[in-house]
């Protein structure tokens, strides 16, 4: 399934289905299941308020999620996707505003640094032996769409494109032949970056966490649809101009090492984000740093392309 968190209108952000021109709404295809079926359901059908809980929920939630969105499917094969919008099953994607998928994860954002060689080595870095981890706060987060602010405190402004994790069962000292069992699914995070005070302050929180600094999305893609994280062609363009094209083959330390590295001695949680480090092309290799207007579209193969635009503070 292709999840998304969305609005319309003014309306509360809900949690939906991608599926051709449709949104679905899940929560309300599953009390019309309910009805379908005559069992008894409360509210919004007891599915979860938002993605977050409904990657916290765990098999259940999944099972329901899934259920909803094949009854969805069946809608529209008898009414059409006019039928299912009508019914308030669902809108058209043209009124659907994107939110991040999991707009505000339930702990920091952990990101990877100097997971691609290239990366490594454009920074005038050598390639790490071990995985290299720092966060970014959840208060970062920002749409797609949305404006990421160009503040005044930086005047390096840079771009990285990463393949993003979404835990979605917990563990500690995760084996890294289970890992991957533990993923709800991937996303994409642009993970934005004042070069300068990275430098300056000699550790990267700063550098990478200001506010709006952490664009998310367009969708949350379920493991089942990316069997293997490591197949998937990754880039970033700004204005039109493709600056970083690699594959996430290139990794230096795959999706699965990642996880099983974090969770040694420490328990990674349902519904925790994990930034998988971005390739080579960034702007402080060539000095070509982001502006007041630029357009970034941060492509990963079968998840979609997050766009955002750099505005002023």
């Amino acid at each position: 399934m292709k999840l998304v968190t969305y609005r319309s209108g003014r309306s509360s952000a809900r949690v939906g289905a991608l599926e051709g021109d449709v949104v679905f709404d899940l929560a309300a295809l599953g009390v019309d299941l309910a009805k379908e079926q005559g069992t008894a359901r409360h509210g919004r059908g007891g599915f979860p308020k938002t993605l977050l809980e409904l990657v916290q929920g765990g098999q259940p939630a999944f099972d329901d999620a899934r259920a909803a969105f094949d009854h969805g499917r069946n809608v529209v094969g008898r009414r059409g996707p006019d039928g299912l919008i009508e019914g308030r099953l669902g809108i058209s994607t043209k009124r659907a505003r994107l939110e991040a998928p999991i707009p505000r994860p339930a702990r920091n954002i952990f990101c990877l640094g100097r997971n691609y060689a290239e990366h490594a080595a454009e920074r005038g870095a050598e390639a790490p032996k071990h995985p290299v981890y720092f966060t970014k706060v959840p208060e970062s987060v920002v749409a797609p769409g949305a404006g990421v602010v160009h503040h005044a405190a930086t005047n390096d402004l840079d771009y990285e494109v990463e393949l993003t994790v979404v835990i979605g069962t917990s563990g500690r000292d995760i084996p890294r032949s289970q890992a991957l069992k533990h993923v709800f699914g991937y996303t994409i995070i642009n993970d934005v970056t004042a070069r300068d005070l990275q430098k300056r302050h000699g550790q990267w929180f700063k550098g990478k966490t200001l506010d709006t600094f952490c664009p998310m999305g367009p969708m949350l893609v379920t493991a089942d649809e990316i069997p293997d994280p490591q197949t998937l062609r990754i880039a970033m363009r700004v204005n039109g101009e493709t600056r970083q094209s690699s594959h996430t083959s290139k990794m230096l330390f795959p999706v699965d090492e990642c996880i099983a590295v974090l969770s040694e001695g420490f328990t990674v949680l349902a519904g925790d984000v994990i930034a998988t480090g971005t390739p080579d092309g960034v702007g402080a290799a060539s000095g070509r740093f982001l502006k007041v207007g630029d357009e970034m579209e941060a492509d990963v193969e079968l998840i979609g392309i997050l766009k955002n635009t750099i505005v002023a503070p």
